[in-house]
């Protein structure tokens, strides 16, 4: 596996040497000998560079012991370089010694080679030398390459529709349709009783796939619907709550955040006992963790269902019970597995070479019809030409991987394969997502921030290092290493994110094993602890908190570069932060926890984070104190503190010069002289009732700011009807001067008077993109000009408004609001309405249509109805919505009926009309019922 030891080293030695460099040109006045001690190192680390990059072009299998020993030896020592440059460049604000620092770095490099007993070229880095071309000269026996630090940057890469293809709800999955109705009709006999059928297999065979296809062809009604995932390490509260999220109403479900898992047991009980419910529960491991979900799906007569997927037999024996309703996952047969690969690679067989048909098929025989490898090979020729020549040399290397006798199964063989493919920008950040739990979903912007935060993006300017990493996370799903669970409506830019449990293992067996990340969790630290220092810890689910694992925490402290948190029993390390004040090369702190209650936690001292970039704390309820002397924090660009109880940000943070991302609680109060922080591109959630009039004239001074979020809530010590109109006035002025460089803008209860700051773009559209509104209904005018906007939330009051937004000519998703006070309005969307519409989203409050005539929104894909009405319900046959028929391109219907005047057979009604039209729509888009 040298390619993805060296892979990680690589990417250390192109950061450490760019910091050497960069020493060297601040022109800093060394003491005697230190600036030659520099030198030395830079021109050392490239050569290495070198060589690491021609060692990952070799297996293990190919590679000399001492090869082996001499690679791992330099990454730990280009982690302790680097750590000491970066203590260097903290400490010498604070006086430290520079000289001492270098010659330790020296001294470890001398050390590393007296301890070698490797090749001849290796021993002749004992002599120092100090031209470029000896250094070549001495190294080329072993072939060396450009050093990839001083490579071109690769060129954009965009994504492959073909990719995220295979992971969309897919109308015609490959190799389902037998299978599925195999299981639909075990799940259809004997229609009021409560039965589960559980899918088993092996890992990579598409249960997961099959069991959403049954869940989507499934349209009889059912009172509600859930999907959930369990994984490895059961968190019942979260899953528990996963299901209420997809059941009930959002006040219900934020109720649940207080609940302990009794109480979420008992309520999700309460809440089912006389519900025909329909729930997927996928990946289950072990037979313990059906019993405890099991245990809040209360079995009753009315017809529901449970599918569960999983790869034990036994445990699906434990879950179908008595009835043994299961189904055995089977591999693709030829036919399958072919139209499967060219699905990927050309959209159908139809379009493959002649010449390619027999290699595929031998490429195929060594898949077994597995479709996760069938996936991951198809991604790795995706990136390759398409010729015979180059498919015939892929075979050799596949056969040679698959059928080699090895402990490692041929799922295992074929990723290695992928991995091997991948370029050394790519394998750190792949080997980085390894700091995920199993099924999590990973925002795909935050998991950008971090590759920066982590030093894994190379270049300088923060756009373009985001649209660099954007790049790389687009080839990696093009690879089909990283599945696309949620694609922007513009097709071309995924929101979310999720790797396969299967190559999750792999990556995290290598990251493990090449020191690159440390886990904690319910077994313990991972092994490398052991023998290494700690770089990058992630703290997942059951960490048990011993004595002995705590030590060597604190003992790696010094060394860690980055802290994941995910478990809520790590309270003690959170609110003892003590342990990390060592540590000066701190980059990124992401936690992630809910219902932990801690009164108190203290960050500690600013001067102990000073090379933090990343600092993300979810925690909730917890009260957060943040450094009075933040302002230390001079290399912090990411703050998120959303999600705590933070009051008050230091009045210091205006002097954090680096600062792009800051996200607040609505009811926090910042300092005057935001202004001042003119990297600032995004700012998020602030209540302006909170602020002084001072920082919101300040917000005009943000000149690169690109998002905004504000809300006009107000403490209840404001309440003067003077202050609130001076806080407007500011506002307006602040958001006039922001018209031009603002891309999204949110905006929470306001009034109608806040849209006259577009009045100073004058004849010229707004590059707003994203505009959400609510409670607020916006001027005719004003919506006409918003032309550039692809997301849309708004209020409407008239048919001449849908008109209006009907016609903007980029907008991909609208969310409209009728409010009370339109009775019995049928809103008509004409036939050349919405030409690129793909999402609509309708609130009605009172009773109405939505009509939609032949050829209107022509690329519709989901509708969602919302139906909230609180006086009288006046229902007619028809109504709610008309024309379903007409929406050409429509997947998806979701429907919520929250009415407190109708009747059941009224509710039921207006569902059996959905349904009705819906059933006769030549798609036979899914139809699921909201929070009812």
């Amino acid at each position: 596996m040298a390619e993805l030891m060296a892979s990680a080293a690589t990417s250390v030695m192109g950061s450490v040497i760019g910091k050497l460099t960069a020493m060297l040109g601040e022109k800093y006045q060394f003491a005697g000998g230190v600036e030659k001690g520099i030198r030395f190192l830079k021109d050392e680390l490239s050569t290495m560079d070198a060589v690491l990059q021609k060692l990952a072009d070799k297996d293990d299998d190919q590679m000399d012991p001492m090869d082996k020993d001499w690679r791992n030896k330099v990454r730990e020592l280009s982690f302790d370089i680097e750590d000491c440059v970066d203590r260097f460049m903290l400490n010498h604000s604070h006086g430290g010694s520079k000289a001492n620092v270098v010659r330790k770095a020296v001294r470890k490099v001398k050390m590393l080679w007296k301890d070698q007993g490797i090749a001849e070229e290796i021993q002749e880095l004992k002599i120092l030398v100090t031209e470029q071309s000896e250094r070549a000269k001495r190294y080329r026996a072993l072939g060396s390459s450009p050093p990839h630090y001083l490579a071109a940057s690769p060129q954009p890469v965009c994504l492959d529709p073909r990719a995220t293809a295979l992971f969309q709800e897919a109308r015609d999955p490959v190799g389902i349709d037998g299978p599925r109705e195999e299981i639909i009709q075990l799940l259809q006999v004997e229609e009021n009783q409560h039965k589960v059928v559980s899918i088993y297999g092996t890992a990579g065979q598409g249960k997961t796939t099959l069991a959403m296809e049954v869940y989507r062809k499934i349209t009889q009604a059912f009172d509600c619907r859930a999907f959930v995932s369990v994984s490895q390490t059961l968190d019942l509260k979260k899953l528990l709550r996963d299901i209420l999220s997809q059941i009930v109403s959002t006040s219900e479900f934020d109720q649940s955040e207080r609940w302990e898992t009794e109480q979420l047991v008992r309520k999700m009980r309460d809440y089912l006992i006389d519900k025909r419910y329909f729930i997927l529960i996928d990946d289950i491991w072990h037979v313990s963790d059906w019993d405890l979900v099991e245990a809040a799906l209360p079995r009753n007569d009315n017809g529901s269902r449970i599918i569960t997927t999983t790869r034990s037999k036994t445990v699906a024996e434990t879950c179908a019970g008595i009835d043994a309703q299961m189904y055995k996952a089977k591999p693709l047969g030829d036919d399958e597995s072919r139209r499967l690969f060219f699905k990927r690679l050309f959209h159908s067989t139809e379009h493959c070479p002649q010449d390619l048909m027999a290699v595929s098929s031998d490429i195929l025989r060594k898949c077994g019809g597995l479709p996760l490898a069938i996936i991951s090979i198809a991604g790795l020729l995706a990136n390759r030409s398409k010729t015979k020549e180059v498919w015939v040399n892929a075979l050799k290397y596949i056969s040679a991987a698959v059928d080699k006798d090895s402990h490692i199964d041929k799922m295992k063989r074929i990723f290695l394969l992928s991995y091997f493919d991948l370029p050394l920008h790519l394998k750190s950040c792949m080997l980085y997502l390894s700091v995920f739990l199993e099924d999590y979903v990973i925002d795909c912007r935050q998991l950008i921030l971090l590759w920066v935060a982590e030093g894994l993006i190379p270049g300088q300017g923060r756009e373009n290092m985001e649209q660099l990493g954007r790049s790389y996370l687009n080839e990696l799903i093009n690879r089909s290493l990283v599945q696309p669970t949620k694609v922007g409506l513009d097709g071309a830019t995924v929101k979310q994110c999720r790797v396969h449990d299967v190559i999750l293992e792999f990556i995290v067996s290598k990251a493990v094993e090449d020191n690159f990340v440390t886990i904690w969790n319910r077994n313990g630290l991972s092994e490398n602890y052991s023998s290494n220092k700690i770089r990058r810890l992630s703290i997942q689910h059951g960490i048990s908190m011993q004595a002995e694992e705590m030590v060597k925490i604190k003992e790696h402290a010094a060394h860690i570069r980055s802290i994941n948190i995910f478990d809520p029993n790590s309270v003690l390390l959170i609110k003892d932060t003590s342990m990390f004040l060592s540590s000066q090369v701190l980059r990124v702190v992401n936690t992630e926890i809910r219902q932990l209650l801690l009164e108190d936690c203290y960050l500690g001292h600013a001067k102990s984070f000073g090379q933090i970039k990343y600092l993300r704390l979810k925690i909730r309820p917890c009260h957060w104190k943040l450094p009075k002397d933040i302002e230390k924090l001079q290399h912090l660009e990411t703050l998120d503190v959303w999600n705590t109880r933070i009051k008050k940000l230091p009045a210091s943070i205006t002097q954090l010069q680096r600062l792009v991302l800051l996200i607040v609680g609505t009811k926090v109060k910042l300092p005057d002289g935001i202004g001042n922080l003119q990297a600032l591109e995004e700012l998020s959630m602030i209540s302006l009732g909170f602020q002084t009039i001072k920082f919101i004239e300040g917000l005009g001074d943000l000149t690169n700011l690109k998002v905004l979020g504000i809300s006009w809530e107000y403490p209840y010590a404001i309440g003067c009807h003077v202050e609130v109109e001076g806080h407007k006035e500011a506002c307006i002025s602040s958001l006039s001067k922001l018209v031009t460089t603002l891309r999204e803008l949110h905006v929470l209860d306001s009034s109608d008077d806040t849209f006259s700051f577009m009045a100073s773009c004058g004849s010229t559209p707004p590059p707003l993109r994203k505009l959400i509104f609510h409670g607020i209904v916006m001027p005719h005018q004003i919506i006409s000009s918003l032309v550039n906007l692809t997301r849309l939330s708004i209020g409407l009051v008239s048919q001449e408004g849908i008109n209006i937004l009907a016609s903007l000519p980029m907008l991909l998703s609208i969310t409209v609001r009728v409010y009370e006070g339109n009775f019995g309005i049928r809103y008509t969307i004409s036939s050349q309405g919405f030409q690129r519409l793909v999402k609509f989203t309708f609130y009605y409050h009172s009773d109405g249509a939505l009509e939609f005539e032949p050829g209107a929104v022509p690329k519709l894909q989901r509708l969602k109805l919302y139906l909230e009405a609180r006086g009288q319900f006046n229902y007619e046959q028809g109504g709610l919505v008309l024309g379903l028929q007409n929406l050409a391109g429509l997947k998806h219907v979701a429907l919520r009926i929250d009415c407190e005047h109708a009747t059941p057979d009224e509710v039921q009604d207006l569902e059996d009309d959905i349904r009705v039209a819906a059933g006769a729509h030549p798609n036979c888009p899914m139809v699921q019922l909201v929070g009812k």
